[in-house]
């Protein structure tokens, strides 16, 4: 995936992971928290034993993986 498409999904990932975890945080943040998620996300789904094929398995996995990464700073800086 070329990077400008990552930084896109990225984007819409942290988006989407602010929103559900009710998180407000600036685009950057979205962006660092989008990718950071896409890989936790992979890890977490690894384990398991999944893989992400397609835009929208990818976009879930991030959504997730973010979603665990807001998770854990909630629970280690608060």
């Amino acid at each position: 995936m070329g990077l400008i498409i990552g930084i896109i999904l990225g984007a819409i990932a942290g988006w989407l992971a602010g929103k559900i975890m009710n998180n407000n945080n600036g685009l950057v943040v979205n962006i660092i928290l989008g990718m950071i998620g896409s890989m936790v996300g992979g890890f977490v789904f690894g384990l398991f034993g999944f893989s992400a094929h397609g835009l929208f398995a990818q976009m879930l996995v991030s959504v997730v993986g973010a979603c665990i990464v807001i998770w854990l700073g909630r629970k280690f800086i608060h």
